[in-house]
């Protein structure tokens, strides 16, 4: 029997004030198969709008949510704030999810999926397979996400899709095992080489939405970002450190 009784959701937050109580309205209105309970943890990474008090009052205002904010002293990156969140995690399973609007909690489902057949122990959201909507954006960003994840497969050899994608799932000894040492965008190269080297770790992918954002609308991953993740796959994945 799959024990998977609570999922813990890792929510890195800077400077989200606009969209977060979105999010958190979806979390809210969730309901996982199985009735699997939700663990929420927030990460605020030293924000400089009202994120951390938007998220207070949203706690305060529902408080059967059993919200956890937990607070970086100062700006450490993406990475870090996840590093506190899966740290801190105490559910079955941990998922990532982004404070924006650009994946839907409502898939976790279709991730648990394999998780409760007895399939997974590691299951991955691809934004470029299956079905699901998928909002029309940048040329150049999704040839380089197609990049990132050939040279990432090659390094692993795995067959994934979409190796940066927000939507990975792990058992959460699994995920706490891991040694992660990135502190910005880099958590998803070396995520995906390190969980890749666990012994007998079953990973799966499935078919996800994806609603991007502009720059415009609070996008923050640039080309610099996109180097480093090309770093960070030859350091973790072909050199195996």
């Amino acid at each position: 029997m799959v024990k998977f009784d609570t999922l813990s959701i890792v929510i890195p937050v800077y400077n989200e004030a606009r969209t977060i109580h979105q999010i958190l309205d979806l979390l809210r209105e969730l309901r996982l198969v199985n009735n699997i309970g939700k663990e929420i943890i927030l990460v605020n990474d030293c924000s400089t709008d009202a994120s951390a008090d938007t998220i207070r009052a949203y706690a305060a205002r529902y408080p059967e949510m059993g919200l956890r904010l937990l607070e970086h002293p100062v700006n450490k990156g993406k990475g870090a704030a996840l590093h506190t969140g899966i740290r801190e995690a105490t559910g079955d399973y941990v998922i990532i999810q982004d404070a924006d609007l650009e994946y839907d909690p409502e898939e976790y489902n279709l991730l648990i999926k394999p998780v409760l057949k007895g399939f997974a122990d590691v299951v991955f959201g691809s934004r470029f397979m299956g079905g699901n909507p998928h909002r029309v954006l940048f040329f150049w960003h999704s040839i380089g996400n197609y990049w990132l994840t050939l040279l990432s497969n090659m390094c692993t050899d795995l067959n994934l899709t979409d190796m940066e994608t927000c939507y990975k799932m792990f058992r959460r000894d699994i995920v706490q095992s891991l040694k992660l040492e990135e502190n910005r965008f880099g958590f998803e190269p070396e995520v995906t080489a390190k969980v890749a080297r666990v012994q007998d770790a079953r990973i799966y992918e499935v078919g996800i939405s994806y609603y991007g954002r502009t720059y415009a609308e609070g996008k923050k991953i640039g080309w610099r970002d996109g180097f480093r993740a090309i770093y960070c796959i030859l350091k973790y994945g072909l050199l195996g450190m």
